[in-house]
């Protein structure tokens, strides 16, 4: 039929322009956000190849939020393309009702809201917490470049590294070691179960298949349980650093957390063992990425009833071509807004409530104003 023909060819140019637009906005974030991620080799000392892992891992969480901005440029374009080559005057001519293009959009609507909520609600946590786990699983390569003089360098979770100078061969002077995680309790041959603190004039730092810190002119200091500090000077000693998981992954951030364990969370049903985000102190971070997983996709409908009023002829209002890209320009400033409000609707179950009823209130009320605004076309089927 002649009209599912048409549908085939909106529903064509449509997609093509919504995955152009949202790769690309996606593609730019991306590669600032790998520039960000190169941390994990800089500092963190790992692999590159672990680097582009993890940064490949991330590029659903940057579609899923470009997803409703995508939508509603790509639904410009294709509408404005259609008018430009006088497509749309056509097939008003040959008695395709406006009503029935805007059902089709916003049916259209409707599996873009689908597509976000699986990307949100469940491939892409499942997608962060690999990454996490990726690094967590990964051995830090102690390289001499991660090792910065005059700092405290942290990388590894209770462990902390200060070295007073450098040079290129990967000889420090005065160095200086906290070690809160028991990691060398091998070097003290007492039985005393505080922190070790170590200090050396001088040290090298030897990479190949394992990385070795040898240390000379040194002290080793611990704590007995009476409280009184005992001290072993060496010469020389070796440390392993083969091993050693960064630090910065050891906790699940909440965005990584499945949506079901959120909900638990929020509910109280959900054990800490389960969701390490889950006390009090983070339900306001848990409530608004429980928020943002199902209520962003709900404005997507919202923008496609919006854009369908491009289809409004230049000649049928005094004020021509401005009016009809007003609401364009209002379909922007709302999700510019829903995701300022989303960001802050942890604080209050009312932001929460406004930010879900917004859309769902004026989906209909703007479909009603459709119908009004079209009420000489014809409306059956």
């Amino acid at each position: 039929m002649f009209s599912d023909k048409i549908y085939r060819h909106f529903f064509s140019e449509l997609s093509k322009h919504f995955f152009i637009v949202l790769f690309a906005l996606s593609a730019v974030v991306w590669a600032v956000q790998s520039v960000n991620f190169l941390d994990l080799i800089v500092e963190d000392g790992h692999s590159v190849g672990l680097y582009l892992a993890y940064s490949s891992l991330n590029i659903v969480k940057i579609l899923t939020k470009f997803i409703p901005l995508s939508f509603l440029i790509s639904l410009m374009i294709t509408i404005e393309k259609f008018d430009n080559e006088n497509e749309l005057i056509a097939l008003w001519t040959a008695g395709l009702s406006k009503i029935k293009v805007i059902n089709f959009f916003f049916k259209v609507s409707l599996l873009v809201t689908i597509l976000q909520l699986f990307l949100a609600c469940i491939l892409n946590p499942i997608l962060l917490n690999y990454s996490r786990s990726l690094i967590k699983a990964s051995d830090i390569n102690f390289v001499s470049s991660t090792i910065k003089t005059n700092q405290f360098n942290d990388t590894v979770e209770g462990l902390t590294i200060f070295v007073e100078e450098k040079n290129k061969n990967g000889d420090f002077k005065n160095i200086f070691i906290r070690d809160e995680s028991k990691i060398f309790k091998s070097l003290d041959n007492s039985k005393n179960t505080s922190d070790l603190t170590i200090f050396a004039k001088k040290a090298k730092l030897v990479d190949g298949n394992e990385s070795i810190l040898i240390l000379e002119d040194g002290t080793i200091q611990s704590q007995n349980d009476e409280g009184k500090i005992q001290s072993v000077d060496f010469k020389r000693t070796r440390l392993g650093l083969s091993g050693m998981r960064a630090k910065s992954i050891i906790q699940a951030k909440v965005q990584e957390t499945s949506s079901m364990t959120l909900v638990k969370c929020m509910l109280n049903t959900s054990n800490k063992e389960e969701l390490l985000n889950c006390p009090s102190e983070e339900k306001i971070e848990v409530l608004a990425e429980i928020n943002r997983r199902f209520g962003m996709p709900l404005y997507v409908p919202f923008v496609a009833l919006l854009c369908s009023f491009l289809l409004i002829n230049r000649e049928e209002n005094k004020f021509g071509g401005f009016y009809k890209y007003l609401y364009s320009g209002i379909a922007f400033v709302t999700l510019v807004m829903a995701e300022i409000l989303v960001r802050y609707s942890g604080l209050s179950y009312y932001y929460s409530l406004v930010y879900y009823i917004f859309p769902l209130l004026f989906i209909p009320l703007l479909y009603l104003e459709i119908i009004r605004k079209f009420k000489f076309e014809n409306l059956k089927g």
